[in-house]
């Protein structure tokens, strides 16, 4: 029989996003939260099981604890800034449920499975490494912990035993529908992100990405370097069902890392979406030729979200971006002129980093004009590249450790250059979000967007003052 099984996101910071599904698990500049869609596929997997995403809906530590009451497995996505909070919810249900089983899941223990289960206390029973959907399934049927693979467990005398890989999954259609689970479980109207419409919905068509970006934290850790797909009959069979069973959501949003690595599959997808007349959105590599972009917003397709990073060639050669700066600009020229709508990430502080390339890519930001940006600082997550190069390097403030978030979850800069130190590049965050946005021609562009709309008026209010509290809690 199938132990009755709790998928949890805890309770964290206020406002924090490090969901199971977040890629920067920090306090956002606005509120703003991911679908926890790694804890939602393998929920759709286990009849009668149930996912409490606590910090979208402002869920406490005393309601945990009550809805745990009745499951017998437990099982717990955590990140490496929420680690030390999950392991006291952990500690938490075990001395109220002895017997319930739990397990942690995520990027954190997946590459650091021993030392996890070491610093979790005996609260924590396994950890699981690579993809977790099948080996979460398997322990909910009951198989020993001696025969899953993919797990690293606590044995009965206490010993730390380290299971076989598991193998990745290669039949991505044989995974169920998340979204069946946003409606069993979740209320959809609570997760908010600035550039897309609201309510929306997000979900991976395909895992893995073929780039080999250094700070990348999910295809270092759990989704690899090969970019395993849904069919599109499949992907379009689920925005069908999201349609039917979610008539208020304005706007779906493909969260693969990069859902345009396979053209003549993403043009399959559009032309079927398309058809059914939904507004889309999803991530792309800012090299996507102007002909393929062409048949993606002929279909419906509204934003795309960039990640740019910086505007100097030398700092994308130094994180094998594997993008020329004239691309990105001819890319983001061609969406203007399609009317692509484009949330521009940038990351400050990366390896190469100088008072000047911030200066640089403030400026290539400014030319190129993506509508809305997100500037974060580098982070390196264990299990990445950027983190064994930090430790290497000597970059790292903390020499044991990156901590990557401070006691409020806002983000801070964990790296600090001979030439350029974390104060310098934390500060230089709010320079550029300060130099991007204070322009006449943004702020007349954003009014312009308020002015058509009230709810955007409503929302882009509440944003501005989320964000000005968001940059005094960086100083606070």
């Amino acid at each position: 029989m199938t132990m009755k099984t709790l998928f949890l996101q805890a309770p964290s910071f206020e406002g924090f996003d490090g969901g199971a599904g977040s890629r920067y698990q920090a306090k956002r500049e606005i509120r703003s939260f991911w679908f926890p869609t790694w804890l939602a596929q393998p929920a759709a997997m286990i009849p009668g099981s149930r996912l409490l995403d606590a910090p979208p809906g402002d869920i406490s530590v005393e309601e945990t604890l009550q809805v745990a009451a009745a499951y017998e497995l437990c099982i717990i996505h955590t990140s490496t800034p929420s680690f030390p909070s999950d392991v006291r919810m952990a500690e938490l249900l075990k001395e109220h449920y002895p017997r319930m089983l739990i397990g942690m899941v995520g990027a954190k223990v997946a590459v650091e499975p021993e030392e996890s289960l070491q610093k979790a206390s005996t609260a924590v029973d396994f950890v699981a490494r690579e993809e977790f959907d099948y080996t979460v399934k398997e322990i909910a049927e009951g198989r020993p912990l001696s025969e899953v693979d993919g797990i690293t467990y606590r044995s009965g005398n206490g010993q730390i035993v380290h299971n076989p890989d598991r193998a990745m999954i290669e039949d991505m259609d044989a995974l169920p529908f998340v979204s069946e689970v946003y409606k069993r479980d979740l209320h959809i109207e609570d997760y908010f992100i600035g550039y897309l419409k609201h309510p929306y919905i997000s979900f991976y068509t395909g895992r893995g990405c073929r780039s080999q970006c250094t700070f990348c934290l999910w295809p270092q850790t759990v989704g690899g370097h090969r970019y395993r797909t849904r069919s599109a009959a499949s992907v379009i069979d689920e925005v069908r069902y999201i349609q039917k069973n979610f008539p208020q959501v304005k706007e779906i949003f493909f969260d693969d890392d990069t859902f345009t690595d396979d053209r003549p599959r993403a043009e399959e997808i559009a032309r079927g979406l398309g058809k059914l007349g939904v507004t889309w959105s999803c991530n792309a590599k800012a090299n996507v030729p102007y002909e393929t972009l062409k048949v993606l917003r002929e279909n419906g397709l509204r934003l795309l979200l960039v990640g740019y990073e910086s505007g100097d060639q030398q700092i994308l050669n130094n994180i094998k971006k594997g993008l020329k700066v004239e691309a990105a600009r001819k890319f983001t020229a061609d969406c203007h002129k399609l009317g692509i709508v484009i949330h521009g990430t940038f990351i400050l502080g990366l390896p190469g980093e100088t008072k000047e390339t911030i200066q640089k890519t403030i400026d290539f930001a400014k030319e190129i004009n993506p509508h809305t940006i997100q500037v974060s600082l580098a982070a390196p997550y264990p299990g990445t590249f950027l983190y064994n190069q930090a430790k290497q390097e000597g970059w790292l403030t903390d020499e044991d450790e990156a901590h990557l978030v401070n006691d409020r979850g806002v983000q801070i800069s964990p790296m600090s250059y001979p030439h350029l130190n974390h104060t310098e590049i934390f500060d230089s965050v709010e320079v550029m979000y300060k130099r991007f946005y204070f322009r006449a021609g943004k702020i007349a562009e954003i009014t312009g967007e308020m002015l058509k709309s009230t709810q955007m008026m409503k929302r882009r209010l509440r944003e501005g003052v989320e964000f000005v509290r968001f940059l005094r809690q960086r100083h606070g």
